[in-house]
């Protein structure tokens, strides 16, 4: 039996990017062994996940290295075939190297590169589209077979507790909104949803989604809005719970930011607001009934930067304050 291990200990929409190689993986090794590596607060995405064997999780906020240490030290005991290696900093780095894998693979761009026994180019080049899902199958092409298809997308698989724990919010048509983003000039702008959202039938559904710390700018908006059936759901769902409430959504309206790829993930309608960031950096939705919402502004200041910023570095924000609001109205 062969083993793979595929490591990506990035963010959630990272994460959610690299299970399009799970995929891809299960599909040319049915019943081959598949484990992952993640970081501590992703591991819930993978609940019951149908296939993943093994879940590592690194926990980087607590003892950062000597966790580290710990999980090397583990991984080193397993005798993979292939360690797959999709993230492209230091330590995921050092943890392939030092795995007793017979054929360690990354991107170039990772720092200990040098060791690995395959190694590919990851380029962003915003005047030569390229997505995310086929940057990350490089990785993994020599060893599945070409059966001259598309890279298979994303995929999530919502367990029937996630999906019975939403059931309450599915009557009637609904709208979800995951307004914010974990770099500030990549989400619309709060004055920008709160114009939108008022523009939402009165006998819609909103759903306001996001993490805990998402809370209070949910509930800004909620109360501002004044509409009879909205309400905040920020800190209240799991990943795979909203991934399960967006899947019969009307619409979805995110960001540039994890949400969209939940979409992706189970081919959900989004539309997706991009501000600071651009397409052409390859983290586009993929979603059947999927459009891209931005400036039409030409911006010397945009593309900002591949992840954004706290604040707007040119301090006006011209990239989501002149996005056109009948543009996402047009998609209710």
């Amino acid at each position: 039996m062969k083993k793979f291990l595929v490591i990506q200990t990035a963010s959630i929409g990272d994460v959610v990017l690299a299970t399009s190689v799970l995929e891809e993986l299960r599909y040319n090794y049915p019943t081959e062994k598949i484990d992952i590596l993640i970081k501590k607060g992703n591991e819930s995405l993978f609940v019951q996940h149908p296939f993943i064997d093994k879940i590592y999780v690194w926990d980087k906020k607590s003892n950062k290295y000597s966790n580290l240490i710990k999980l090397i030290r583990d991984l080193r005991k397993i005798e993979y075939e292939f360690v797959i290696n999709i993230n492209r900093f230091f330590s995921s780095g050092l943890i392939t190297a030092l795995s007793n894998s017979d054929q360690k693979i990354g991107f170039k761009k990772n720092p200990f590169s040098a060791f690995f026994d395959q190694k590919f180019d990851h380029i962003i080049d915003k005047d030569n589209f390229t997505h995310e899902i086929d940057r990350n199958y490089t990785l993994i092409e020599d060893i599945c077979e070409d059966d001259d298809s598309d890279v298979s997308p994303p995929k999530l698989y919502p367990p029937q507790s996630s999906i019975d724990n939403v059931k309450q919010y599915k009557g009637g048509t609904y709208y979800t909104i995951s307004p914010s983003s974990l770099w500030f000039t990549k989400q619309f702008h709060t004055e920008g949803w709160i114009e939108f959202l008022k523009q939402i039938p009165q006998e819609a559904s909103i759903y306001l989604l996001g993490s805990p710390s998402d809370i209070g700018l949910c509930e800004e908006i909620k109360t501002t809005i004044n509409h009879p059936k909205c309400q905040n759901l920020g800190g209240k769902l799991s990943f795979l719970e909203s991934t399960s409430l967006m899947k019969d959504a009307k619409m979805n309206f995110t960001n540039d930011s994890a949400p969209l790829h939940f979409c992706s993930s189970i081919n959900a309608p989004i539309t997706a607001i991009f501000c600071s960031t651009v397409a052409e950096f390859g983290f586009t939705p993929l979603s059947d009934n999927s459009i891209i919402v931005q400036t039409k502004e030409i911006l010397s200041c945009r593309p900002c930067g591949l992840h954004g910023y706290n604040k707007c570095p040119k301090k006006h924000f011209k990239c989501s304050r002149t996005i056109d609001i009948k543009e996402l109205i047009d998609r209710l």
